[in-house]
């Protein structure tokens, strides 16, 4: 896998906008940005007002040029290339991941004229990327920059620690760390915090615990834990506001993809740019 950056191109606003994001990434990471378009015409459109197949080359190329400009002009030192594919849009895209170090697209991109409703890519690359995948809004909210990253302790998956320190380091900025039970799961006997004061100790804890060796990997990097009862997926959205990024996992599967309750809540709802990091 190469430290590459692909981002999905469409000319939709969203895209504008995961297209600033991702060269300002692959700047930060002195990493090449690869622009991809990728459209699939239905073949059972009428032929009458079906555009001839060298007219949407034509256009793809055209914004693929101007993307391009754009991407030069925001950072004159980045390395670009492109790529123009007549295919699925989740499909390119899963398959450019499979040499990527991250793949980045608009939270709404490719709807029109590609038969996705909006948002359809966007879940189905994340459920099934090589690497992770960052999904940004079309306007960002001003905010602190801070990393919010949602843990299980349970099973932390070191990648998504390691994707937010990285991230945070490379922009100065906070981690905010959110561990999230539910408080009838407390007086479960095999829950391992066990209950009440106790259990949140516990809790606090098992969340110092995982997050210790990152501490020592990354002492620039200021930290915040926070194990709290309640909805993880509620307290994530909330902790979201004002950040500049909110990292959840998905567990790779050995066939199909799947995105958890959790994730798939806060794709929706998180107000900044959200990762889904690919875990063991």
């Amino acid at each position: 896998m190469s430290g590459r950056v692909v981002v999905g191109v469409d000319g939709s606003e969203e895209s504008v906008a995961a297209v600033d994001w991702a060269a300002d990434e692959a700047a930060l990471r002195g990493a090449e940005l690869r622009l991809v378009n990728a459209s699939l015409w239905q073949e059972h459109a009428l032929v009458a007002v079906r555009p001839a197949r060298d007219v949407l080359a034509e256009r793809a190329q055209g914004l693929l040029a101007e993307t391009a400009a754009r991407v030069r002009s925001r950072h004159s030192g980045i390395t670009v290339s492109d790529q123009e594919v007549e295919d699925a849009p989740s499909s390119v895209l899963v398959a450019a991941s499979a040499d990527a170090g991250l793949v980045v697209l608009g939270s709404h991109g490719f709807g029109a004229g590609t038969g996705f409703t909006a948002g359809s890519v966007g879940q189905e690359v994340a459920g099934e990327s090589h690497s992770p995948v960052v999904l940004v809004r079309g306007t960002e909210p001003d905010g602190d920059g801070r990393v919010v990253v949602g843990l299980d302790v349970r099973s932390p998956g070191e990648e998504l620690l390691q994707f937010a320190f990285d991230f945070a380091a490379r922009r100065s900025v906070p981690v905010q760390v959110v561990h999230t039970w539910h408080l009838t799961a407390l007086h479960h006997p095999w829950h391992p915090h066990g209950a009440g004061s106790e259990g949140a100790e516990a809790g606090a804890a098992a969340l110092k615990e995982a997050v210790r060796p990152y501490r020592e990997r990354f002492p620039q990097v200021y930290v915040v834990e926070e194990a709290t009862a309640g909805r993880a997926a509620e307290h994530l959205v909330e902790a979201a506001i004002g950040a500049g990024l909110v990292v959840v996992g998905r567990r790779r599967a050995r066939s199909g993809s799947h995105l958890g309750a959790v994730t798939h809540a806060v794709i929706h709802h998180a107000a900044c740019p959200v990762a889904v990091v690919p875990h063991s």
